[in-house]
């Protein structure tokens, strides 16, 4: 896929070592507005750390980051907070007793002039937010423990665009849920990237994958074993780079649409 703007996001030749294990060697990854790219790969491949750091919860050892074609120094996720980043991780990192308010503004409270939390006006910014997001989505003082899985969901990708992300990391974002809900996961993943937001998809499942993402890169022992469009690879294609960390002999590109 050829693309003439900024890429949101580059990675350049990353590495992270733990001890004497290479968890990421050397990976190359970059995303554009608009645009969903699938990050794949076994548990342990290293899919999860390359987005860490990115994400600011680990720093890298090699390699460069590039945000809105600028050379980004990301030591700590508030700062990759403050370069639009925001990640939406499989656990949600919700705190369970408190409500959709709380942990929308959970870290980030709005305040009056005293110092005062201003519960009011976070109750009245996130009904605003969840009415975007899901006009069904109502019960916004209920502890979050008590909300369905999707509504969760909800809730984690409203934090992250009410503070203006351009890129969004989603990790495993309709595990765990039933068919309505992953059905309304996708359609609002597919809305925010109309809106020029990018998102790293990291998914285990095919469906996704092939429903939401325009690219794929495939890692395998902290490698990246291929990158390709969508719409130039098979599910059997994608399976072999995951499993063999190499596509079936003979291989070609499908035929694109």
């Amino acid at each position: 896929m050829t693309n003439n703007k900024t890429p949101l996001i580059e990675m350049k030749n990353i590495s992270k070592r733990f001890g004497g294990v290479h968890a990421v060697e050397n990976v190359s990854i970059n995303l554009y507005p608009g645009e969903v790219v699938g990050i794949l790969g076994h548990n342990g491949a290293g899919k999860s750390t390359l987005m860490k750091m990115l994400s600011g919860a680990i720093e890298i050892d090699e390699g460069e980051i590039i945000v809105n074609g600028k050379k980004a120094s990301i030591k700590n996720p508030r700062e990759s907070r403050a370069l639009g980043i925001e990640t939406i991780y499989q656990t949600l990192a919700l705190a369970d007793t408190l409500d959709a308010s709380a942990n929308l503004f959970l870290g980030r409270e709005i305040t009056n002039a005293f110092g005062v939390l201003n519960e009011a006006q976070m109750e009245l910014e996130t009904r605003k937010v969840m009415k975007t997001l899901n006009p069904n989505f109502t019960n916004i003082t209920d502890p979050v423990n008590s909300m369905s899985g999707g509504q969760r969901q909800v809730v984690a990708i409203g934090r992250a665009i009410y503070f203006n992300a351009k890129t969004l990391v989603m990790d495993e974002p309709t595990a765990a849920l039933g068919p309505a809900e992953t059905t309304m996961v996708k359609d609002l993943t597919l809305r925010l990237k109309t809106e020029g937001i990018g998102i790293f998809l990291i998914s285990h499942d095919m469906g996704d994958v092939f429903e939401l993402c325009d690219r794929v890169m495939v890692m395998k022992n902290g490698k990246d074993v291929g990158k390709f469009d969508i719409e130039e690879v098979t599910r059997d294609d994608i399976l072999s780079l995951i499993i063999a960390g190499q596509l079936p002999e003979g291989w070609k590109p499908r035929n694109k649409k």
